[in-house]
Order: structure tokens, then C-alpha cells, then sequence
């Protein structure tokens, strides 16, 4: 087992280093053989010629590109220095660059959205498994029934519904005309009562959306796994309902729901673009729609490097949960 962690983390390590590469040269280099100098997106198209090349000299953009890569992940673990001439700015490590919008250091306005992602993303994962798995197997037990037939009637909207409608649809009746829920998001350290009243609609909307697919998935898989052999035979030795589904069939339930989970809460970590925008969230997804608008390349280039974290470090976590919940894993 611990050799095949060791695995897992040298190939999320690779992947991350084949990301890094790739944005950066999606978001360096291919503006700069399309005309578009960063250095003016920097500067602005008004500044004048020797402003653009002290901006160019002292962001290295005149360097070779594989000089600016380097200099780029050296800075994230080392640091980097930006100077031309005497004119000199130190960002320490972890130093993902300065925005061009606000000049001001990519990685505190990223430490300032992550938390607010991370409430979001954590009280919608909760809800959507705790209610999705639940509704799917219930309705495979009680297959033709009604509850069977109104939690997929209840299903199909909410994979069918998009997230920008059931958001402001909420807000239009429980902020607005109940008035139930209002203001502007705060930290849990600050004003907890706030936090969760600001999260509390987002919450909904987004496991609304989710819970509908896990609950099909899990419907599926139930029907399929309950008639297995070896579930009959745990029928046949006499054990009771509760143990024949909790301790056997759910085991192998739970393989494909953290499959899709691994990936549904690796992307939200990366920001909950659609979610954040409609509730005015100061998170990762929010900051990535703001930092594309302006074109403000290290920013974008930053998120874009936390959200291919998040990603695959949600997926080491499943493939270790594996092992958890199917002892086959282990034995294999």
C-alpha cells in the first residue's frame, strides 16, 4: 500500500508539473506569437515605449521561455526577485506572480478566496451525498413505487435545471420576497451566524443539482449489485435486511459514488464558477471570471494551477478510500 501512494503522489507530482507547463505557455507565450505582449496588458496600451520595455525586462517576458518557466516554479517553492536596474520588488515564497489588474501579489488574493470555495464546496458535498445516496437507494429498494417514481421525477429536474436558474430563482423567493435569508458573506471566525445565513442558499442550489445525479447513480448501481450471487447468499445464511444491504451491498455501492465524487469535489475546489457569480461569493471561481474579464494573466495562471491541485489531490484521496470501503481493492 504504501508503495503505491508513493506511486500516486510521483504521478500527481508529474501531472502538476505537465499543468504548470501548459498553462504557462497558454498564457505567456501564445499572446505574445498572436501579437498580444503581456507586457502591455501589464502597462496598458497607452504607456509609452520604454515603460513597456523596463515592465518587459523586469517580468523576465524578453527572457527565453523556458528561462521564464523555470524562473516561475523556482519562485513558488524559492521566491523570485523582479528587478530592472534598481528598481526592485521581492515576492516571497509561494510567489505565483503580481496581478496585472491590481499589482498586487497573486497569492494572497488566492488565500483570501480559497476559504470561501472550501465552505462552499464542503456544506454542498455533505448535502448532496448524505441526501443523493440515501434517496438512490431507498428508491431501488422501493423500485415502482411512488417515492421511487417522485425522488427521479425530483432527479431528472435537477440534473435538467441549471445552476444560474435554481439560484436566482432561491434568491427571488427566499431573499428577496421572504426576506429569510440575506447579506454578505463574512468568515466563520468573524460572525458564524452570518456565514452560515450567506451559505445556506448556495448550499442548497448546488447539492440540489448534484444530489440528483448521485442518487441516480446510486439507484442504478443498488438494482444492479442486489442481485449478485453473493447477496443472495447473504439472504440464504439468514442475515437480516439491515445487515445483507449496510455491511454487503453498500460496500460496493460506494466505488462508483467516489469515483464521481472525487471528481465533482476536485472541480469545485477549483472554484464553483456559476455558484459564486450568482450569490456574489468572494471565491476561487468568482476570482477566476473577474481575472479572465480583465485579462489578467498570473491570476488566471494561478487558479488555473490550484483548481489542477485541488483536482488531483481529490482523486488520491478517493483512490485511497478505495481500499476503505471494498476489501476487494486491497486484495487486488
Amino acid at each position: 500500500m504504501l508503495a503505491y501512494v508513493i506511486r500516486r503522489l510521483f504521478a500527481v507530482a508529474m501531472m502538476l508539473l505537465v499543468v504548470t507547463l501548459t498553462t504557462f505557455v497558454i498564457f505567456f507565450v501564445l499572446p505574445k506569437w498572436a501579437g498580444s505582449d503581456p507586457a502591455y496588458l501589464f502597462a496598458g496600451k497607452q504607456a509609452d515605449p520604454a515603460a513597456i520595455e523596463g515592465i518587459r525586462k523586469k517580468l523576465g517576458l524578453a527572457d527565453p521561455v523556458l528561462v521564464q518557466f523555470w524562473n516561475f516554479v523556482q519562485g513558488i517553492f524559492a521566491g523570485r526577485e523582479y528587478a530592472n536596474g534598481t528598481d526592485v520588488t521581492k515576492c516571497p515564497a509561494p510567489c505565483f506572480g503580481y496581478s496585472f489588474r491590481t499589482e498586487q501579489a497573486v497569492w494572497p488574493q488566492l488565500t483570501e478566496a480559497i476559504p470561501v470555495t472550501l465552505s462552499l464546496a464542503g456544506g454542498a458535498c455533505l448535502l448532496w451525498v448524505v441526501g443523493g445516496v440515501a434517496a438512490g437507494v431507498v428508491s431501488a429498494l422501493r423500485r415502482g413505487t411512488l417515492w421511487d417514481r417522485a425522488a427521479m421525477t425530483v432527479a431528472l429536474a435537477g440534473v435538467s435545471l441549471p445552476i444560474y436558474f435554481t439560484g436566482l430563482i432561491s434568491l427571488a423567493v427566499f431573499s428577496w420576497q421572504l426576506d429569510w435569508v440575506s447579506g454578505e458573506y463574512e468568515a466563520l471566525a468573524d460572525d458564524p451566524a452570518q456565514w452560515f445565513q450567506s451559505l445556506i442558499l448556495p448550499w442548497i442550489t448546488l447539492a440540489f443539482l448534484y444530489a440528483a445525479m448521485y442518487a441516480r447513480l446510486t439507484r442504478a448501481t443498488m438494482l444492479e449489485i442486489m442481485g449478485e450471487d453473493y447477496i443472495r447468499t447473504a439472504r440464504a445464511k439468514g442475515l437480516t435486511e439491515r445487515v445483507v444491504i449496510g455491511r454487503h451491498a453498500m460496500r460496493s455501492t460506494w466505488t462508483p459514488v467516489l469515483t464521481l465524487l472525487g471528481l465533482d469535489l476536485g472541480a469545485l475546489l477549483g472554484g464553483a464558477v456559476l455558484t459564486e457569480s450568482t450569490y456574489n461569493l468572494p471565491g476561487l471561481g468568482k476570482l477566476a471570471i473577474e481575472s479572465i474579464s480583465s485579462k489578467d494573466l498570473p491570476l488566471i495562471l494561478g487558479v488555473t494551477l490550484f483548481a489542477a491541485l485541488f483536482i488531483c489531490v481529490a482523486n488520491l484521496v478517493v483512490d485511497m478510500l478505495y481500499a476503505v470501503v471494498d476489501p476487494r481493492v486491497r486484495i487486488g
